[in-house]
């Protein structure tokens, strides 16, 4: 089954790491994919929210807003498309993450369409 892995953290935070700091999460992202290489379908690393755009569309009135849609203290920052057995499977991969040390990583089950 795929599951998407969508990794959040605090972009304010990050940005106050040291480049020592940002080189260590680096180098476990990269042993991050090494490892779950058989199981990683897609990933990738977004840019900050600042460069993003928010589109709606109320009563065929196309609405855009720089930024994301809602205020929060987690930021997605990227994700990882993966085939895993079981929502287990998932769970047990998403912990080896290194977003998960500071932020959280959501597990959504993907819907699949006969």
């Amino acid at each position: 089954m795929r599951y998407l892995l969508l990794i959040y953290t605090n972009e304010a935070a990050d940005a106050k790491a040291t480049k020592e700091e940002q080189d260590a999460v680096l180098q476990g992202y990269y042993a991050f994919g090494e490892a779950a290489r058989e199981q990683i379908v897609s990933g990738e690393a977004l840019m900050p929210t600042s460069t993003a755009t928010t589109v709606r569309v109320r009563e065929g009135e196309t609405l855009i807003t720089d930024g994301p849609f809602a205020e929060t203290t987690e930021q997605l920052g990227g994700f990882y498309l993966v085939n895993c057995a079981d929502l287990d499977e998932a769970i047990a991969l998403a912990a080896k993450i290194p977003g998960a040390l500071n932020g959280s990583i959501e597990v959504r089950p993907i819907m699949e369409f006969a």
